[in-house]
């Protein structure tokens, strides 16, 4: 039997990271218009380029599939963005869902350049399947880096996701250096999740899977333990 969604309690599990970031000087908002979303992030200028993952003229997300996260400073001025995706993912795995690249583009075959590629060896990513959602393009700028920031906005959409679909997975791509230095809020790890080629986009990456499973995800929610989670 399926749980519902208890929206009392994913509203107090959301407080607690929403007044983190407050106490930090932050107030957060979420969006669902990727076009701004693209046009927000265009401005950041120590900010890479958003991957044709949340773009939408290679990768269009429909309403109610996709939302995105904003922080600003108390001059309004942006601190913090990342985004987050839902896919169907019943009839596929992650694994292939990447090396297919259509994690990446609705239409590999009209948008991939011939030589793009994406390999994925991470074991577990062929086992994630079902309702998958992606989050990543996170960004924060200098001046809050080091204090944990992270950690809030992982916190957040782990709520938001919860919330919205109930996932069966949350997972995202990260060097190895974020899980050496706990940058995110504990989730597994495992290397080989992205071995990635896009030419036209100039990127080049070389990611580990990190990933949290729906029941860990629903125990997170009922049992919050804070920023050190």
């Amino acid at each position: 039997m399926v749980s519902l969604v208890n929206p009392l309690q994913v509203s107090r599990f959301l407080q607690v990271y929403d007044v983190a970031a407050a106490q930090k000087g932050i107030k957060l908002s979420i969006g669902f218009d990727f076009h701004e979303y693209v046009a927000i992030t265009r401005t950041l200028a120590t900010k890479k380029p958003t991957y044709p993952i949340f773009r939408p003229d290679r990768s269009p997300i429909r309403l109610g599939e996709g939302y995105w996260l904003i922080g600003v400073d108390k001059n309004n001025e942006i601190a913090l963005v990342e985004a987050a995706r839902l896919y169907h993912l019943s009839d596929s795995n992650l694994a292939h869902h990447l090396e297919s690249l259509k994690i990446f583009y609705a239409d590999p075959i009209k948008h991939a350049h011939p030589q793009d590629r994406c390999i994925c060896t991470a074991p577990s990513a062929r086992s994630i399947t079902g309702k998958v959602v992606y989050h990543g393009d996170v960004w924060v700028r200098n001046d809050f880096r080091g204090q944990g920031i992270p950690k809030i906005m992982t916190g957040i959409v782990r709520g938001v996701s919860f919330a919205m679909w109930a996932p069966d997975f949350v997972f995202g791509l990260a060097p190895r250096w974020s899980r050496d230095k706990n940058v995110y809020l504990t989730a597994h790890y495992e290397p080989g999740g992205s071995a990635l080629r896009l030419v036209e986009e100039d990127i080049v990456d070389e990611d580990w899977l990190m990933w949290i499973t729906s029941e860990e995800l629903r125990h997170h929610v009922d049992y919050p333990n804070g920023l050190t989670a």
